[in-house]
């Protein structure tokens, strides 16, 4: 990873999660750092975590909702470091509910976290990136090539995410400009407590197994290496690739076992 020793990196989303993982793991490699999060005390924690005063390392409270903010994140990391090398689109929230019975409230959230999100951010680095020829990152997800029964709003944010993403890689392709779609499977963190049901609570509990799924530090760095190796598209692991590639050939066979997985879940939006 020596080749992100010095990069200044913009991480969104970074209390928790992956992105948490992502800051932990890119100080590692010696990158300085902008922390963007809602949360800004758990940024500073985070940052004490690090204690590494050979870096910069940068908290900013941030609503990605807001597009402003968004410029101003954007602004402070380029007065600070002189420049954004990397800028990795994390933040996100997750949904669960069935389709006629969510508010639509809660699918114009999920789509202004997500998408909305990545697009101000995004945005406001352009510029930046394109000087220094360097890597503009989406954290999407599986959902965003194959959707999920109960998480429409999510995936519906993803695919829109990774429609963005492909018409900006040709737009700037002879530019210099990397463009990373990275797509994790089912990864240990909140975002699973955190996500709305049909009313826009906080689900609070994890419909799914997370002691079995992939811990936020490998995925970390499985990103960190697509950055390094400036690829195009991540898949993380080895359930993504095979929904991937059965997706192409048995789109139903693969849509009726994941209604039947979906719908064996506790508390399933989705009728059997």
């Amino acid at each position: 990873m020596d080749s992100l020793k010095g990069k200044n990196i913009v991480i969104t989303g970074a209390s928790s999660g992956i992105g948490k993982a992502l800051s932990i793991e890119a100080s590692k490699c010696g990158a300085n750092l902008v922390l963007a999060s809602r949360k800004i005390d758990q940024l500073e924690a985070i940052k004490s975590e690090i204690s590494n005063p050979k870096l910069i390392i940068l908290c900013v409270q941030t609503d990605v909702t807001n597009q402003k903010e968004c410029e101003n994140l954007m602004q402070l990391a380029n007065e600070r470091l002189g420049s954004i090398d990397i800028l990795i689109n994390n933040a996100g929230i997750s949904m669960r509910s069935a389709f006629d019975e969510v508010d639509i409230s809660v699918l114009e959230k999920v789509m202004k976290v997500n998408f909305w999100g990545t697009v101000y951010c995004s945005r406001a680095a352009i510029s930046s990136l394109l000087k220094s020829r360097g890597s503009l990152v989406a954290v999407s997800s599986v959902t965003g090539f194959k959707g999920l029964p109960g998480r429409t709003g999510y995936a519906s944010s993803k695919f829109a995410i990774n429609g963005l993403f492909e018409s900006i890689r040709m737009e700037y392709m002879n530019q210099g400009l990397h463009t990373l779609i990275a797509c994790p499977g089912f990864t240990k963190s909140k975002i699973r407590y955190n996500a709305l049901t049909s009313n826009g609570s906080k689900q609070k509990n994890s419909p799914g197994n997370e002691s079995t799924m992939d811990k936020a530090s490998d995925v970390a760095l499985d990103i960190l290496q697509a950055i390094r190796d400036r690829k195009d598209f991540m898949l993380t692991n080895k359930q993504g690739k095979i929904i991937y590639w059965v997706n192409k050939f048995f789109p139903r066979f693969l849509e009726k076992r994941i209604h039947k997985s979906i719908a064996k879940e506790p508390d399933s939006p989705i009728k059997s």
